[in-house]
């Protein structure tokens, strides 16, 4: 069975459809990475994923679980099953690294404080940060807060970690430096994920399965190679960058 589905999903915000009879599956420990142009919907899908929107059609799965008609209280159990990276790593700035990363930790587990400071250590050093516990957000760079904002999407040991544009606003080499983290949280903590991104670079390095997301729907899933090799208009105009194309027609 696929970890995740997302069947026959139609999504309107406003006078605008987002989301028009998209299909998606996920399968376990798989890296599925959504590309699309900014605006097109991409962090609706992850939104819809972890419960955080309802569809105003279709059918949302995880593990075999209709999340779109859990309770409350039901999907807030299923979302200790998921992290999430946040595009712009939404670290509390009022608390220290430790804090930050501690958050669930302290919330959900019944842990004593060496306990949350033993795990908060091990993840920071995970994403290859020590000895910042005690650091404030505002004294990070912006890559530094990516790293603690993976720390904390891992704490809580989740078989799903969803990336909401990882690598945006960051330098050449700190983007390439989260791709390896994305890769290598996978490989330690057999995680499946799911990224969404406008980076091609990034898509093709971390995903295992990669999809383009066109006019609300799926107009293309392969695997690295196939991106690469593939005739499909849209998807070569979107590697190759080009203003005009089939993408823009729309």
């Amino acid at each position: 069975m696929p970890l995740i589905e997302l069947q026959s999903i139609y999504k309107s915000l406003g006078d605008q459809q987002v989301l028009d009879d998209l299909n998606l599956t996920i399968e376990r420990g798989e890296t599925m990475v959504i590309m699309g142009r900014s605006g097109v919907g991409k962090t609706v899908i992850l939104k819809h994923i972890i419960g955080l929107m309802k569809p105003d059609n279709g059918q949302v799965l995880f593990d075999s679980l209709r999340l779109d008609i859990l309770s409350r209280p039901q999907l807030n159990e299923v979302r200790k099953r998921f992290g999430m990276l946040f595009q712009s790593s939404a670290l509390f700035d009022s608390m220290t690294v430790g804090e930050n990363v501690s958050a669930a930790l302290r919330r959900h587990k019944k842990m004593t404080p060496e306990e949350i400071h033993r795990v908060v250590a091990a993840k920071l050093q995970a994403v290859g940060l020590t000895g910042i516990e005690n650091k404030m957000p505002d004294e990070l760079s912006g890559g530094m807060r990516k790293r603690v904002g993976l720390a904390r999407a891992i704490a809580m040991d989740p078989e799903v970690v969803l990336y909401d544009e990882p690598t945006t606003g960051l330098d050449p080499i700190t983007a390439d430096q989260i791709n390896d983290l994305i890769l290598e949280t996978r490989r330690k903590f057999d995680v499946t994920s799911v990224v969404v991104t406008h980076d091609v670079t990034s898509a093709l390095k971390v995903g295992t399965v990669i999809c383009l997301l066109v006019n609300g729907r799926i107009n293309f899933s392969g695997r690295p190679e196939d991106v690469r090799n593939t005739d499909n208009p849209y998807v070569r105009q979107f590697l190759e960058s080009r203003a005009e194309g089939p993408i823009t027609e729309i």
